[in-house]
């Protein structure tokens, strides 16, 4: 007897839609979607598109994309930038637009991101400089990028002092989330990707957290169907919340969930040491502790958490920056920090499962916490 799958067909694309008045776009997510044109039909004309992406995605995907998108643009250039978090900095923005303006591209010229977080990140801020404003197209290649970093128009660079301080919002024209690019994803970047999949459930939907749990398996496992479902109703959620507040004036800071801690350890080790995902995986841990001390949740969600985080294949404990003052450290690397307000850490907490919200917290409990949750 053949039993029936309990996931929708990965084959059959699935389409979300960010309503954002004129700048609203959809998100497609399927297999085989990168290297057909009919994929991009509704990207505005140009003669010239731009195709960002670094040294490792572009062997295995940039020739696709080119064939697909020569039947929309006369010329195809292709760009390759290092790659890895270390070089989401000024001196590899530059590089985006010493193409754009060593080609004489002009103010229609669309850039596509073909690559992970921090390609779709710095060609959109790239785009949203390059003449005031130039389109853009989202074709990201990792999980990670695919639930969070494509969708919702954030775009920055790295400082040495600060993660992502430096950028704007700039929606894309399209988001393309191709299944088939997971293929070649290795289980580290996986496991990253799978802790932002985890933390729209505390969040927002504890319904998605139960199916989380019980789908863990096949999602680290990556079957393509298992991962449809995820990425669909990741989009959703961050759909919904993107919006109701497109610039983080309020709700969209809860999407933060764990990035405070993540951020401060990104930073204090050096870009690249630890994964985005990593770090948020990390932090979210820690965030659920800081939440249990101020009487929001009970161990027994902290261990529920926890439990999950560490079935990702993530990190549940944060390493020491400073063998002196770790606590201190961390402190001062959150204070560099886009929720911050007059020198105020603010801290996405988690408000009792499936509910967040954010607010300051005393000194000496996050310090509990660090002491707690760092090796």
């Amino acid at each position: 007897m053949q039993v029936s799958s309990p996931f929708r067909s990965a084959t059959a694309s699935a389409q979300v839609h960010i309503a954002l008045a004129d700048r609203s776009y959809p998100i497609v997510i399927g297999s085989g979607l990168l290297g057909h044109a009919s994929t991009y039909q509704h990207v505005p004309h140009a003669s010239t598109a731009l195709i960002v992406s670094n040294t490792t995605v572009a062997p295995l995907y940039a020739v696709q994309l080119q064939n697909a998108l020569q039947a929309r643009y006369p010329k195809v250039l292709l760009l390759e930038l290092p790659d890895g978090e270390a070089h989401k900095d000024w001196p590899t923005l530059q590089r985006i637009f010493d193409a754009l303006l060593g080609n004489g591209c002009d103010r229609k010229t669309v850039l596509f991101a073909l690559g992970g977080g921090v390609v779709g990140d710095m060609t959109g801020f790239a785009a949203a400089s390059y003449m005031r404003g130039v389109p853009f197209v989202q074709v990201p290649t990792t999980l990670l990028a695919q639930v969070d970093s494509s969708v919702g128009g954030k775009t920055a660079i790295n400082h040495p002092l600060g993660k992502n301080m430096i950028g704007s919002f700039y929606q894309p024209q399209l988001v393309v989330c191709d299944l088939d690019a997971l293929k070649t994803l290795p289980k580290r970047e996986l496991s990253a990707g799978l802790a932002e999949i985890i933390k729209y459930g505390p969040i927002a939907d504890m319904a998605f957290f139960d199916w989380i749990e019980t789908y863990i398996d096949a999602l680290m496992a990556s079957e393509p169907a298992a991962l449809a479902q995820a990425i669909q109703r990741s989009c959703e959620i961050k759909a919904h919340v993107v919006g109701q507040d497109e610039r983080e004036q309020g709700l969209r800071a809860i999407l933060n969930f764990g990035h405070t801690f993540g951020h401060a350890i990104e930073s204090g080790l050096g870009y690249g040491h630890w994964l985005h995902g990593e770090g948020v995986g990390c932090g979210m841990v820690m965030a659920v502790h800081l939440s249990q001390r101020l009487g929001l949740v009970d161990s027994a969600f902290v261990e529920r958490l926890t439990r999950l985080i560490e079935r990702a294949g993530l990190p549940v404990k944060g390493p020491v920056l400073d063998e002196r003052d770790n606590a201190g450290r961390y402190l001062d690397l959150m204070q560099i920090d886009k929720k911050s307000e007059a020198g105020e850490i603010r801290f996405v907490l988690i408000d009792g499962p499936g509910k967040a919200v954010v607010r300051p917290a005393p000194a000496a409990l996050v310090r509990e916490v660090l002491d707690t949750c760092c090796a």
